[in-house]
């Protein structure tokens, strides 16, 4: 773990001062022929960690084919690269890293296709020396600038339907979908259910009580199970919108098979914490919404089939 020098003025201080401080931050970044966007990630952590002192890199890499590796090892910033040999899924790398960081080290999670914004780490972390609080996640910026709608609730029945018959902007719009779409939210902060993986905070504390990720999610609903498992501890889970990043993914818009497996991960997870006619139900929600949608895009179709296929199938 480095030790940042920095001006005074740039640290808030309770950052340094507090007893509830973690040792140190550790940057986790899977990687999976990610050479496209990793140099912009690691370029940008610099400024991004503007403010903290103690931290460390760690790139994971799952068994890239492309340059990730060589990139990572090669720039500036000094990552710590672990080198997975398989493809384990995101919640393996995650694991990875975690467990070469002590448990008094908080870790922020990254997409290889974040960039993260001047002292965006350092308002994050002074989020948790809330100690109600054990994860945060920033303000996510699509590419043109515009707030990206990150906020979730937890996956139900009401929120599977009204997308199904209502389309995700109306659900939203009214309060019944999974994504929130709520202004005052977006603009203020507070405690919410769960929001995309992409960036997020989570303290020690946190890390202690919920362990390690689960890896039976290969990608996809893998930081639902973990958000809605920190919940469980009494830890909130907030959303900070003075830290912002950018985020450049949405590969499962695009992606037939990401798009499936991101529907059969929402269907599992769902199937954890419900019986076996809830379970029914949203899976049908889920299905009824893919076929309506399936003359549009490829990844519809692909949805559709993973929702009526037994699940593990993509």
């Amino acid at each position: 773990m480095r030790e940042k020098t920095s001006n005074a003025g740039d640290r808030p201080a309770s950052i340094s001062t507090s007893n509830n401080a973690s040792a140190g931050v550790a940057v986790v970044i899977v990687t999976y022929n990610s050479a496209a966007v990793l140099g912009g990630l690691l370029d940008s952590l610099e400024h991004g960690l503007e403010g903290t002192r103690h931290y460390e890199i760690v790139v994971v890499d799952n068994a890239s084919h492309d340059q990730s590796v060589t990139l990572a090892r090669q720039h500036p910033i000094g990552a710590r690269v672990i080198e997975t040999g398989r493809n384990g899924g995101y919640s393996a790398g995650i694991n990875a890293a975690a467990a070469t960081v002590g448990d008094d080290v908080d870790i922020l999670v990254l997409n290889p296709d974040i960039r993260l914004h001047k002292g965006s780490v350092a308002r994050m972390r002074n989020r948790l020396l809330d100690p109600t609080i054990g994860i945060v996640v920033p303000q996510i910026l699509n590419e043109d600038g515009s707030v990206a709608r990150s906020i979730r609730q937890e996956p139900s029945l009401i929120g599977a339907w009204s997308e199904a018959l209502l389309g995700g902007r109306i659900s939203a719009g009214i309060g019944l979908g999974e994504v929130v779409d709520d202004p005052l939210l977006y603009g203020n902060g507070g405690t919410i259910d769960w929001a995309t993986g992409a960036a997020l905070l989570i303290s020690a504390e946190a890390r202690r009580q919920v362990g390690m990720w689960d890896e039976t999610f290969f990608l996809y609903s893998e930081e639902v199970d973990y958000m809605e498992r920190v919940r469980r501890t009494g830890l909130a889970v907030y959303y900070e919108p003075t830290s912002t990043v950018l985020h450049i993914g949405g590969d499962y818009q695009r992606n037939p098979y990401l798009s499936a497996l991101l529907t059969s991960n929402r269907i599992r997870y769902f199937r954890r914490h419900h019986g076996p006619v809830s379970t029914f139900l949203f899976r049908l929600g889920v299905a009824l919404g893919e076929a309506l949608r399936s003359g549009k895009r490829a990844t519809h179709r692909a949805s559709l089939r993973a929702a009526l296929s037994p699940l593990g199938r993509v």
